[in-house]
């Protein structure tokens, strides 16, 4: 635009008089001249000269190899950024031209700040891992200790990600019996960093594991930026809960991984890394086990070679018992042998002493036509002489073969 068309200009040649101007009117003149040329731009530069101020503002100075312009960045300090302001750095402001009037001077008011350069996410990831370092979040005293048996475990990740599925099939085959609870969050972009501080603090307020795992997979360093963010860091340090952070590759590094009580190269990891202990203690019931088993066999087949040698000098029970039976059976034999014996014996003589009293017997005598006579009114007394019987007298004779009553003539 030539100086020529500007209204300032315009205004002071159509006037043949020559007019006086305050300070302030001509200041305002300009401003209303300079601001509506440059409503938007973007400056790019090297930042000279900064000057955070305690109310949060920040100014410094805007510079290449020609020329200079101061610059404003208000509410520099209650933004949420990724790196700090300092000399040196190159930046590309985007903002407005203004003009200054206590110093008659313009400047650029900033209302965003990018760092330039191949290294410019680097050294917001350096400057913020400085700060935190020195606040002593890195702290290894402060870190704590991840439970050696965890039974639940909280992940906070993509639940559409490759990165869960990997852990899941991991966790599966090395600890089943595992709880494992997905919390649901963005692992990138802006909104990222809120979801997933979100997921920690719910992790935390409902107890959700015995530890938590902050897990994404591979990308590059803008990918993984969100877990560059500072109030995630802060909420990592805050969380009850032990955080395991398994970000990117193995060459991958965030500022969640220093502030974390365990970094994990990869999800992977992760996930081997909370099941080793059981896995550890699963291999050694395994080994005692067998160990056990091969003791056990082993005291088995010596017991088992003592009992066949005691056996084979032992009389069995069963043996002693059928000797025992034998033995019973052939006293019984000679029982019975000796008694048959004894009562034949008695029964000879018993049949002698038969024959004998057989031939001393009455009935002997009456069969060879002897009688005998008694007197029944004296009870059966027998009558041995005649001078015992009178007339009349009844009487009873005994005969061989019967009985007759008889009177005495």
């Amino acid at each position: 635009m030539a100086h020529d068309d500007l209204p300032l200009f315009a205004q002071a040649r159509e006037s043949s008089q020559p007019k006086h101007w305050t300070v302030t009117e001509i200041t305002a003149r300009i401003r209303g001249v300079l601001e509506p040329a440059f409503p938007l731009v973007w400056v790019k530069g090297e930042v000279s000269n900064c000057r955070p101020a305690s109310s949060g503002h920040a100014y410094f100075s805007l510079k290449d190899q020609s020329a200079m312009i101061s610059a404003a960045a208000f509410g520099w300090g209650a933004r949420r950024r990724s790196f700090e302001l300092k000399d040196g750095l190159q930046v590309l402001c985007r903002g407005k031209i203004s003009l200054y009037a206590p110093r008659g001077s313009y400047q650029l008011t900033v209302d965003h700040i990018e760092p330039l350069g191949a290294g410019a996410l680097q050294i917001a990831f350096e400057q913020l891992k400085a700060k935190l370092s020195a606040e002593g979040l890195f702290d290894s005293k402060r870190k704590r200790t991840l439970p050696a048996f965890p039974k639940r475990v909280a992940v906070v990740t993509s639940p559409t990600g490759a990165a869960i599925q990997d852990m899941l099939n991991i966790l599966k085959r090395r600890a089943p019996h595992l709880h494992v609870t997905i919390i649901p969050a963005l692992v990138q972009g802006e909104e990222a960093p809120r979801q997933i501080i979100r997921g920690l603090e719910c992790a935390n307020r409902w107890n959700l594991g015995d530890l938590v795992v902050l897990a994404r997979g591979g990308g590059s360093i803008e990918d993984l930026w969100c877990f560059n963010d500072e109030a995630l860091a802060r909420a990592i340090a805050a969380s009850r809960l032990p955080v395991i952070s398994a970000v990117g590759h193995e060459i991958d590094f965030t500022i969640s991984d220093f502030v974390s009580d365990l970094r994990a190269p990869t999800p992977s990891a992760a996930a081997e890394l909370v099941s080793g202990h059981w896995v550890e203690a699963v291999a050694k019931v395994r080994d005692c086990t067998q160990r056990l088993q091969a003791g056990i066999r082993r005291d088995l087949t010596t017991r088992k070679t003592l009992l066949q040698h005691v056996t084979a000098r032992l009389i069995s029970p069963k043996d002693r018992l059928r000797e025992q039976i034998q033995r019973c059976d052939e006293l019984y034999m000679r029982l019975l042998r000796a008694f048959k014996a004894r009562l034949d014996r008695r029964k000879s003589v018993i049949e002698q002493m038969s024959g004998k009293l057989d031939a001393l017997s009455p009935l002997r005598v009456l069969e060879r036509g002897y009688t005998i006579i008694r007197d029944p009114a004296q009870g059966g007394f027998v009558i041995r002489s005649a001078a015992e019987v009178s007339a009349g007298q009844e009487l009873q004779v005994t005969f061989r073969d019967g009985q007759k009553a008889v009177r005495a003539i």
